[in-house]
């Protein structure tokens, strides 16, 4: 029996990951839950699943839920805070953490994870984006290990994995392939973008994911986040990326060979596969994903990334090339640029502008730690701010 950890249990990965865990009650176990407001929703899974703890980031959210639980006579106990989501992370009874809390607020609870030397289901891409380098140590450091749990980074990890020795096999490749869907404005009039909505945003046309991850794919940055995480995960630089438009979201990434072959990983576009792969290693499990019917596809289509369409993927790029602090502050300056666009106080055009001007604005040093990497954050969420009230004011 592995005891797991589910940081963001009531966002759509945290759903997958119980569902996929409710399959096979005989070999985990759930230890924490956490949420961030919905706590109806992490009552409801805790009644279900019957963790020791569960985790609220605030009082008020954490009075409602342990009402709710008091009601039901369950004996979870409730927490509060990022402190308490550290604990549950790092806790010497935990196995597996799944970290799925989306945002920067992830990064904590993932770097304890680490430093408790635990085996990482990384669905929190900004870990990476913010961190990377400092992150990666410390994982080597203290023995812990990173499951990719991102569709684009798990098909290169299923390629690359093998499982009799555990490592990864890079002999030979030349770059990896990370497919897009290229969100819900694929083949919009570029002239229709300042009228695009938020509500007309959030609505993927393949994945089932929050409104945050929504825009992002609608933007690309969502892809750009990826190509900074691929190079930490797999020891890559800038230019062993590609990224390629796969509007069917089939083939979910691929690894290209010296020798001309390409190797790559398909399936039905469902986030239960690769929780599954993660969770089963060595060994494949059931994750209640429909097989893929290749008989009803009608097509697999590809096209090259239009960067005019989609300037945030080329400001990732930007910024992985310059190094240093730039994709923390490219983070930083999106999640407040997305915020403000969902609460229509910028048009959708508006976020690359955003994200363009901080990165110009603000300083870019290199962080050695993770308190500066915090600060460097801060720093570039005011710098974003300020250009979101610039917009605003024009």
């Amino acid at each position: 029996m592995k005891y797991i950890t589910v940081l963001g249990s009531t966002g759509s990965i945290g759903q997958s990951t119980l569902d996929v865990l409710a399959r096979h009650p005989e070999q985990f176990g759930v230890f924490a839950l956490s949420a961030a407001t919905q706590s109806e929703k992490l009552a409801e899974q805790c009644l279900a699943f019957r963790p020791r703890y569960a985790v609220m980031p605030d009082a008020e959210h954490a009075d409602v839920l342990r009402d709710l639980l008091k009601d039901a006579g369950s004996l979870t106990e409730v927490l509060v805070g990022t402190e308490a989501l550290c604990q549950v992370a790092a806790d010497d009874a935990v196995d597996l953490v799944m970290a799925a809390i989306v945002g920067a607020a992830g990064l904590l609870p993932a770097w304890a994870a680490a430093c408790a030397g635990k085996t990482i289901l990384l669905a929190n891409k900004e870990t990476l984006v913010m961190a990377g380098d400092v992150f990666m140590r410390c994982v080597a450091e203290h023995g812990a290990r990173v499951l990719p749990v991102d569709s684009e980074h798990n098909a290169i990890f299923q390629v690359l994995h093998q499982s009799d020795t555990g490592c990864l096999n890079k002999s030979g490749m030349q770059s990896v392939i990370l497919t897009a869907s290229g969100g819900s404005f694929l083949e919009t009039d570029l002239a229709k973008f300042p009228s695009i909505t938020p509500v007309m945003a959030v609505k993927h046309p393949n994945w089932s994911m929050g409104r945050k991850i929504s825009v992002d794919s609608s933007t690309m940055m969502n892809k750009g986040l990826e190509v900074i995480e691929a190079c930490h995960l797999f020891g890559l630089n800038a230019d062993q990326i590609e990224v390629v438009v796969h509007p069917q979201s089939v083939i979910h990434s691929m690894v290209r060979y010296v020798d001309g072959s390409v190797l790559a990983q398909l399936g039905t576009p469902d986030m239960r596969t690769p929780i599954a792969y993660c969770l089963g290693l060595p060994e494949r499990i059931d994750a209640g994903v429909a097989p893929l019917d290749f008989f009803r596809l009608n097509a697999l289509t590809f096209r090259q990334p239009d960067m005019q369409r989609f300037p945030c993927l080329q400001l990732a790029f930007d910024a992985l090339r310059h190094g240093q602090d730039a994709p923390c502050v490219l983070n930083a300056a999106n999640e407040i640029a997305v915020a403000a666009f969902l609460r229509g106080n910028i048009l959708f055009t508006d976020i690359a502008r955003v994200v363009e001007d901080s990165l110009d604005v603000c300083k870019l040093d290199a962080s050695a730690t993770i308190d500066e990497l915090l600060d460097k954050d801060a720093a570039a969420r005011q710098c974003a701010q300020a250009a979101v009230q610039r917009l605003q004011a024009a």
